[in-house]
């Protein structure tokens, strides 16, 4: 295998939860935003935008819609966000219709540039020595974060980004063997549940003697657990905030 100092990173990737009490310097944040504007984007429509919260009052409020101690806490809070708004206005400005903005077929164009630039921008934080830890839970209440960020129509928040300075050293946690998630030409459909035994003793070897919040607990456990069982909870209503923001409009 490669080995260079960008791969080095990435494989030796661990999500910091715990930051030291000192934000980004102004050059650290323009080169952040920088490496966001170049990133690779669908068709040159640059279908995303990035917010950087640092109004301590809001934060607080997407910390308890996130529920997680560490969102908005320590470091910079960053959302990455699907903006059609921009295009669409750029049309009716200079005197056309929508077009095709509101489609699915143009949404997933712009959540593929939003998550592109999520990953660019990551990568450059760590090249600079800092860590961060992905939001997912900024969709754990779509509606309400919708409001508190006070979007325009044609927007969605995809992903959060805290980054900061590491304050703690986790563990590196065990990922499938690439024998189940990387193939050559085809898919393969011979899939046994037994031949995960070795990596789910493993995760639980991981899960024991990791620093904080250990359990037992095997990566089987935690699919066929509470996470994937049916329950409902409000991110089951994202296809209808989608609507809300006249996104996915040809999705019934």
């Amino acid at each position: 295998m490669i080995d260079n100092y960008t791969i080095n990173k990435q494989i030796n990737h661990r999500s910091i939860r715990k930051f030291k009490n000192k934000t980004l310097t102004n050059e650290q944040l323009t080169t952040i935003y920088k490496v966001f504007s170049q990133t690779p984007t669908s068709m040159f429509m640059q279908n995303a935008s990035l917010l950087h919260i640092t109004d301590e009052e809001q934060k607080k409020r997407i910390q308890d819609l996130c529920g997680q101690n560490y969102v908005g806490a320590e470091g910079d809070l960053f959302i990455f966000i699907v903006d059609l708004y921009r295009n669409q206005q750029i049309r009716k400005q200079l005197g056309v219709d929508d077009g095709r903005v509101h489609t699915t077929d143009i949404f997933f164009q712009a959540m593929e540039d939003t998550i592109l630039a999520f990953q660019n921008v990551a990568n450059a934080v760590e090249s600079m020595n800092l860590g961060y830890v992905p939001l997912g839970t900024i969709n754990d209440h779509p509606l309400k974060m919708l409001e508190e960020l006070n979007l325009p129509e044609l927007t969605f928040p995809v992903l959060g980004m805290q980054v900061g300075i590491p304050d703690q050293e986790p563990q590196l946690k065990p990922r499938l063997p690439q024998k189940f998630t990387c193939f050559e030409n085809e898919y393969p459909k011979n899939f046994n549940v037994q031949d995960l035994k070795a990596y789910d003793e493993k995760v639980t070897t991981y899960y024991d003697l990791r620093d904080s919040n250990r359990r037992i607990d095997s990566f089987t456990k935690q699919i066929t657990g509470a996470k994937l069982n049916n329950h409902q909870t409000d991110r089951d209503e994202l296809p209808k905030e989608l609507h809300k923001q006249r996104l996915c409009l040809d999705w019934k």
